[in-house]
C-alpha cells in the first residue's frame, strides 16, 4: 500500500487542497513538508503525538520533514481553540523550550544532511520591518475573510487582541519563507489550523504565481489529540521527568474502549494487515488491545526496555504483586514524628489538587493505602511505614508510592 493510501486507511487525512498532486508527491517521496510547533512548554505532550508519528511515516517513505519551531509566533500566541490570551514568554524561555523539543523529536525522526531539518521562525519573523510587512504581505489578506475564519470567530465575543489577530499573517508568512528558502512545497496541521494554512497557500500563490507548488493537508485528530493530553493533573508529557514511562503506559492502558482501535490505527506502526486482524478480536479482549497500544506507544517514546518495565509493573500492581520499582514515587522530607495525614499526603504526592478534593475522594471510598481502604479523612500514615514506602491507590487505576527521602 502506498503511503498516501495508508494515511487514508489509518484515518489521518481530513482535508486537502490539491489531492491529485499531494498523492503523487507523497507517494513518490517528493514532499518537502513542514509542521509547526509553538514552544509554549519545555516538553512535547501526547497532543503532539500524531504530528510526530506522521513525520516519521512520511520520512520512512522518502519525504523530507521540516520541523518549524515557533520562536517568533510563540511571542504572539495562537488564538485557535482558546478563550483567552496566552501568557507571553521570554526569548530565553522560548529558546530553551525549542532545544527540549528537538531532543524529544530525535526519537521519531532523523535529523541531518538531506534528512529532516529544524528551523526557528524567530530567525526571520523578528527581523521583519513592520511597514514593509504591511505593504508586502498585509495587502494580500482580506480582513473580511480573516474574520470569517473559525479561529477568530470563536474569540470575537470574548475579545481578540490585535496582537493575536496577526497570528494568521505570521503563520502564512512562515510558509512563504520556507517555500522560497527551503523549497517547502507542503504543510500539514490539525483541523483547527485549516484557516491559517489556507492563508499560507494563498499567499504563496499570490506572491509566486498560481502555478506555485504549495499545498496543504490537515490531520483528522490533531485537535482531538490535544484533548488526549489532558488529565486531572495536567498534560501527559513525553519528558520522562514530567510523566514517567509507567504513568505514560497507564495513560494509554486506561483510555476509553471506543478510542482504542482508532489510536492503534493512527498512532502505532503496526502494519495495516495486522490491525485488521486485531479488529476481529472478540470484545472480551479489549484489555489486550489496550495493553498492546500502551506498550507500542511507550516503546516509541521511551524505548522498548522502559516499555517492558512499565508493562511488568502494571501486571504486578493489578495482580497484587510487590514490584513497585517503576511506580511514580514522591520522596518526602521533614515528616513529623507522628506521621502525616492521608489528606496532606495525597496533596504532597500530586494525587489531589487540594485538601478539599482529597477529602472528597476519601469520603467516596476511592483511596487505599497498601491495599487497605482508607475509611476516614483522619487516617494518618506513620513515619515508620513511610520509611519503608507505602503504596497509595486512587480509584481503580492510579497508583503512587510515597517514601521518606
Amino acid at each position: 500500500m502506498a503511503i498516501y493510501e495508508e494515511l487514508i486507511e489509518r484515518g489521518l487525512i481530513a482535508q486537502v487542497t490539491d489531492e491529485k498532486e499531494i498523492r503523487e508527491l507523497i507517494n513518490n517521496g517528493g514532499a518537502r513538508f513542514y509542521i509547526g510547533f509553538d514552544p509554549t512548554a519545555d516538553s512535547l505532550h501526547v497532543g503532539h503525538f500524531m504530528a510526530l508519528c506522521l513525520m516519521k511515516r512520511l520520512q520512512m517513505a522518502g519525504n523530507k520533514p521540516v520541523v518549524l519551531v515557533g520562536g517568533g509566533t510563540g511571542m504572539i500566541g495562537d488564538p485557535s481553540g482558546r478563550t483567552d490570551m496566552r501568557a507571553m514568554l521570554t526569548p530565553e524561555t522560548i529558546q530553551h523550550n525549542c532545544d527540549c523539543f528537538k531532543k524529544q523529536m530525535e526519537r521519531f525522526i532523523e535529523f541531518g544532511e538531506d534528512k529532516a531539518i529544524m528551523v526557528n521562525n524567530a530567525d526571520w519573523l523578528l527581523k521583519l520591518n513592520y511597514v514593509e510587512l504591511l505593504r508586502d504581505v498585509g495587502a494580500c489578506f482580506s480582513v473580511n475573510n480573516m474574520l470569517r475564519a473559525e479561529c477568530y470567530k470563536q474569540r470575537m465575543e470574548k475579545g481578540l487582541s490585535f496582537l493575536e489577530f496577526n497570528y494568521m499573517i505570521m503563520q502564512s508568512y512562515d510558509f512563504l519563507y520556507l517555500h522560497q528558502h527551503y523549497g517547502v512545497n507542503m504543510q500539514f496541521g490539525g483541523d483547527d489550523q485549516w484557516s491559517n494554512m489556507l492563508g499560507g497557500t494563498e499567499l504563496i500563490r499570490k506572491k509566486c504565481g498560481d502555478d506555485a507548488y504549495a499545498m496543504t493537508i490537515t490531520l483528522l485528530l490533531n485537535s482531538e489529540g490535544k484533548k488526549m493530553g489532558k488529565t486531572a493533573k495536567g498534560a501527559v508529557w513525553l519528558d520522562p521527568e514530567k510523566t514517567s514511562p509507567f504513568e505514560f503506559f497507564q495513560y494509554w492502558r486506561n483510555i476509553d474502549d471506543g478510542d482504542v482501535m482508532k489510536c492503534i490505527k493512527m498512532l502505532t506502526f503496526i502494519p495495516i494487515e495486522e490491525i485488521k486482524e486485531i479488529e476481529k478480536w472478540d470484545d472480551n479482549r479489549i484489555n489486550e488491545k489496550k495493553e498492546l497500544l500502551a506498550f507500542e506507544l511507550t516503546k516509541l517514546v521511551h524505548g522498548e526496555e522502559e516499555a517492558a518495565k512499565a508493562r511488568e509493573a502494571s501486571h504486578s500492581l493489578f495482580a497484587g504483586g510487590g514490584d513497585d520499582s517503576s511506580m511514580p514515587t514522591t520522596e518526602l522530607e521533614n515528616v513529623d514524628e507522628n506521621g502525616i495525614s492521608i489528606v496532606d499526603l495525597m496533596v504532597a504526592c500530586g494525587l489531589a489538587p487540594s485538601k478539599g478534593n482529597a477529602r472528597r475522594l476519601i469520603e467516596q471510598g476511592g483511596v487505599s493505602v497498601d491495599g487497605n481502604k482508607v475509611e476516614s479523612i483522619d487516617f494518618v500514615v506513620s513515619k515508620a511505614d513511610l520509611a519503608n514506602g507505602v503504596k497509595i491507590r486512587k480509584g481503580k487505576k492510579v497508583f503512587h508510592r510515597a517514601i521518606l527521602k
